[in-house]
């Protein structure tokens, strides 16, 4: 049985690696930006060509949700109060029996936190419902997730470390949740040029090929 509630944020941080063309210092580390699974990471299926928004992180690790792994499951087939057919997303391997949600909308949602450049992470859910059920709230300003990605202190820098991750800035600001997930990675990923144009065009899984 799968329940539902808006869960209070977790406040997390991690001291990151981070690489885009080039490497960025420590001190110009934040929530917000953007994670890419390394075309390395093959057969996770939550992680394998995801890309996750940080939103928070602290000493004690960090957090964060997939943008581009949507589910088959809408809003409405969870929460049949819910009067809406927005797609849920699979938001990372933890917790996954709890709903959550990112959006852009604060003067309308009471109660949300500021990830960064407008996008926000939860809110009052009740009041969420009924402005969604009359027309307030619209599929490209807010992101329903099962689950989220968490990671322990020290454990998400190991990993950028081992080449499973890089991070890269939210260039998309508020207009994030708009961009269409499907393409997503592969978008982000020929930006950073040189040998990730060639994995950009590869299968998901090679070995298939």
């Amino acid at each position: 049985m799968i329940f539902f509630y808006y869960k209070g944020v977790v406040n997390k941080k991690l001291v990151f690696l981070l690489k885009i063309k080039a490497v960025m210092t420590k001190d110009s580390i934040k929530k917000g930006l953007l994670l890419l699974a390394e075309p390395s990471v093959i057969g996770d299926v939550s992680f394998s060509r995801s890309v996750i928004l940080l939103a928070d992180h602290n000493e004690s690790g960090s957090v964060g949700f997939i943008l581009n792994k949507p589910l088959e499951f809408t809003v409405n087939d969870l929460i049949p109060e819910v009067e809406a057919s927005f797609v849920v997303y699979n938001g990372g391997p933890v917790e996954q029996d709890n709903l959550y949600f990112i959006h852009t909308i604060p003067d309308l949602i009471t109660g949300s936190i500021e990830i960064s450049d407008g996008i926000y992470w939860g809110g009052d859910f009740e009041v969420t419902k009924q402005l969604i059920n009359n027309g307030s709230v619209h599929r490209d300003n807010i992101r329903f997730f099962l689950g989220y990605s968490g990671w322990s202190t020290n454990q998400l820098d190991e990993e950028v470390e081992a080449n499973s991750w890089i991070l890269t800035k939210n260039n998309f600001k508020n207009q994030l949740l708009k961009t269409p997930s499907v393409e997503f990675w592969r978008e982000k990923i020929m930006e950073l040029g040189g040998e990730y144009i060639i994995w950009s065009n590869a299968p998901e899984n090679p070995i298939l090929n």
